[in-house]
């Protein structure tokens, strides 16, 4: 059965099918439960480390594993539903309801687990659609024109995935480099076209460079995308002026802070890049507002190493809730600011226009 524009115009699209917008809740717009991140698995060169490349995470290699996230295979493996169960438990006993599941085509997407963990925890789940960044595409991709990417994502939202007929209700993450690459490009122009036919929202996943954001923004502008309707990801790894943070802002789209509970700085195969603390996140959400800019930030985790999981010694997916909401009261953030980020605009966000 095929789900027309018109029938999503004003809701969310979860893997059980459309619910009310009202319905959704505190959400985290930017998180995994299942994926395979084995694209950015990188071994270590010497002897003496390789074995830990290949062990299970362990108490004894877990110190390890925290400086060198993805340089052990286990690490960058989210694959246990049973676990994905409790730590999404955790976050509901918190008083979250919703959570989307950014995981694409390129990262071993599962949509009957995304329904078996909806239907367990009582949870609002969304699923992504699209394509991630340029190192996972083959030459299936290459092969594909911009038109039949864009309805393949249109496929995925509106009849489903495969032929499980489970559907997605956003586009993304869509993977972006630094340079961009033409891959990108193409998969962001897909993404537009795509949005414009099914009135889905859009989440990008950006390179590790401050221009990063904006080029990908321009990439989607261009392409006729609908800005009010895009998340901007990473920003916490990326943007660290408040110019680039303005420049971005004014052109309409929702300025995503994913990272909470990130603090270790990132393996060096990924270059050098600073990584702030949750503290600094606040400062700078802090600072955006004060700017006028509250109505477009989202703020998440990007749960997608085991290393951020409540059972590796992180906080999860519950950290937010748990941790930053009183860092945030305690520093001033009013009740009706914290709830317009956690509630007010996602429920905006995610809304089929």
């Amino acid at each position: 059965m095929t789900i027309t524009k018109k029938e999503l115009t004003g809701k969310a699209q979860t893997v059980l099918g459309p619910i009310d917008v009202e319905e959704l809740g505190i959400t985290l717009p930017h998180e995994h439960f299942l994926l395979d991140m084995g694209v950015w698995f990188d071994p270590p060169k010497i002897a003496s480390e390789k074995a830990l490349a290949y062990q299970p995470i362990t108490m004894e290699n877990l110190g390890w594993v925290h400086y060198n996230e993805y340089k052990n295979l286990d690490n960058v493996q989210l694959l246990d539903e049973e676990l994905a169960i409790k730590e999404a438990m955790l976050f509901k006993k918190e008083g979250g309801k919703t959570i989307v599941d950014v995981t694409n085509v390129n990262l071993s997407r599962d949509p009957a687990a995304l329904v078996r963990i909806s239907q367990v925890t009582g949870l609002n789940i969304i699923m992504g659609s699209g394509y991630y960044v340029g190192e996972a595409q083959g030459e299936d991709f290459d092969r594909k024109s911009e038109e039949e990417i864009a309805e393949e994502i249109v496929r995925d939202i509106t009849v489903g995935v495969d032929d499980t007929g489970i559907c997605s209700g956003i586009i993304g993450e869509v993977g972006g480099s630094w340079p961009l690459q033409d891959r990108e490009k193409k998969s962001l122009r897909a993404s537009a076209r795509a949005q414009k036919l099914a009135g889905a929202p859009i989440t990008l996943h950006t390179g590790r460079n401050e221009g990063s954001p904006l080029e990908m923004s321009q990439v989607l502008d261009d392409a006729g995308a609908d800005m009010s309707h895009v998340a901007v990801g990473h920003l916490d790894r990326e943007v660290y002026s408040l110019k680039s943070l303005l420049d971005l802002a004014k052109g309409g789209c929702y300025l995503q802070y994913d990272g909470f509970g990130d603090t270790v700085f990132y393996s060096l195969h990924l270059g050098v890049y600073d990584r702030p603390s949750d503290i600094q996140r606040i400062r700078q959400i802090m600072e955006l507002i004060d700017k006028g800019y509250l109505n477009q930030i989202l703020i998440s985790h990007d749960v997608c190493l085991k290393t951020k999981l409540v059972a590796y010694g992180d906080g999860g997916y519950a950290h937010i809730l748990r941790n930053i909401v009183p860092q945030m009261r305690a520093r001033g953030v009013s009740a009706k600011e914290i709830h317009t980020i956690l509630v007010e605009n996602p429920k905006r966000f995610l809304q089929f226009h």
